[in-house]
């Protein structure tokens, strides 16, 4: 016979309550569903791809802690992402799923002028969240003033004099050839970056290319016909920009290849195998500083080594500032409150890029633009070294 004392009786009595409070809690916890919008297929994959693991592994931080805790609530996170295509009209459908399917009221992502604007199209009169990256001043120019979007990497406007100093100083380029993807977005992007280049005393010479096209050989050899002695692949998609390297390298052209713009490096050095060897970038992280290793590792553990573009901490610090957000507002439902508190966020460090620092209102006329140190990188032996470290004024 087995007898059971009165003390463990009412041991396990304890122990049985303290299980059944546990899971009471674990099943109290609500879904809080965090939306994604990015491209999957296409020249602009390695970007989506960012998006989505940035993301996933700040609430997989968050969920693994016991998840949100908002207005005396548990919440387990969801990340629901849609594929945009790396296009507009897949931006806005993808945003429209999201946004009036799903109900979501804050998106991670997309990147990229055509899809972020689109999305906004639907986000911003319905107030929900959108934490992004586009080049195009459109995207925080003054008619967005009061709008709920944000932008969590730095575009030429902002990175563009200190990179072109280093550039003017360090390469002693003369005439620089540019392609640029034949729509609106390449046609607001290029004029800029071409007078920052002539105020430099730099001759630029610019042709255009269709979106999605894979064959670049005939614009390069237009652009070495006119004695160019720099090609910059700028803010070009990173199947795109790797396959520019590739072949102009490929038909012969043996003078500087570099990068004003859209940081991705081992997508680039993947696409271009040896070509891309010398090849001059600017990049938004250093993913060999003793700050970035718990990340780097974090990403290891989840995905493998494999490549990690600096999109990736960009968005994972994104997710992570929204949350935070939401925390100290108080709310999940009134994106008003969360939007205000994303913007008094200064000094929050996620634990990748140092203290929040928020610019771009004497530009864009609102303060939605994250202030980031950044990198130029040379591709030595296959591997991106760091050359120098800037920063924006």
């Amino acid at each position: 016979m087995i007898t059971i004392s009165r003390r463990n009786a009412l041991a396990g009595i304890a122990a049985a309550a303290a299980v059944a409070t546990v899971a009471s809690t674990a099943l109290a916890a609500e879904t809080l569903k965090i939306g994604a919008i990015g491209s999957l297929s296409g020249g602009g994959t390695a970007w989506g791809l960012a998006i989505k693991r940035g993301a996933e592994l700040a609430i997989d931080e968050v969920n693994q802690a016991g998840g949100l805790s908002v207005g005396g609530k548990k919440y387990n996170l969801e990340l629901l992402m849609y594929d945009d295509q790396y296009t507009g009209q897949g931006g806005k459908t993808a945003a429209e799923r999201l946004v009036f399917q799903d109900k979501v009221k804050y998106i991670v992502g997309p990147i990229g002028s055509n899809p972020v604007l689109s999305a906004m199209e639907v986000t911003t009169p319905q107030k929900v969240l959108l934490m992004s990256n586009g080049y195009t001043p459109k995207i925080l120019d003054n008619e967005h003033k009061a709008s709920y979007n944000f932008r969590f990497t730095l575009t030429n406007l902002e990175y563009a004099p200190s990179m072109m100093k280093w550039v003017k100083e360090n390469l002693k380029v003369t005439k620089v050839g540019i392609l640029v993807p034949n729509d609106a977005i390449g046609q607001s992007v290029a004029p800029p970056l071409v007078k920052l280049y002539q105020d430099n005393g730099i001759q630029t010479v610019v042709d255009y290319y269709e979106r999605g096209s894979k064959e670049f050989s005939p614009l390069i050899t237009r652009l070495m016909a006119a004695g160019i002695d720099g090609f910059d692949i700028n803010f070009n998609a990173p199947g795109e920009a790797g396959l520019m390297v590739k072949q102009a390298r490929q038909i012969g052209y043996d003078k500087l290849i570099y990068q004003m713009g859209g940081p991705s490096v081992p997508e680039i050095i993947e696409v271009a195998g040896q070509h891309s060897e010398g090849f001059i970038s600017y990049e938004m992280f250093d993913f060999d500083a003793p700050s970035a290793q718990p990340f780097v590792k974090a990403y290891a553990a989840k995905y493998g080594k494999g490549i990690i573009n600096s999109q990736t901490p960009a968005f994972y610090n994104a997710t992570k500032i929204l949350l935070e957000a939401m925390r100290r507002a108080d709310t999940v439902d009134d994106t008003t409150k969360i939007r205000d508190a994303v913007e008094k966020l200064a000094g929050y460090d996620a634990g990748v890029y140092g203290p929040v620092r928020w610019t771009g209102k004497a530009t864009y006329g609102v303060d939605h633009q994250l202030a980031l140190p950044f990198y130029v990188v040379e591709v030595k032996n296959g591997k991106p070294v760091t050359r120098a470290v800037l920063s924006v004024d």
